[in-house]
């Protein structure tokens, strides 16, 4: 199980998007975190089953009902996850 890392860009601070993905990581079982940037994107890291994984990267690129993500890069995570998900 490889954990990835999320860069998020759009419209995805002010909307919800933390809690959203927070929400949906805890439905899934997956540990991670996710916060926001000072640059205006949504920065996460997510580690679990991967079919769980991969439904968590398709709801991402959709985001909630106030998001408009543009984009998603997506890159592999080589540290050590903690159980859990928190949204930091």
């Amino acid at each position: 199980m490889r954990a990835r890392h999320l860069l998020i860009e759009g419209r995805v601070q002010g909307v919800g998007y933390r809690d959203w993905m927070a929400r949906e990581a805890g439905r899934l079982g997956l540990s991670g975190w996710v916060r926001n940037r000072v640059d205006g994107k949504v920065e996460a890291v997510i580690a679990g089953p991967e079919p769980a994984v991969e439904a968590l990267l398709t709801l991402a690129r959709r985001g909630p009902i106030l998001a408009r993500v543009d984009s998603v890069l997506e890159s592999f995570h080589e540290d050590e996850v903690e159980p859990g998900f928190q949204r930091r």
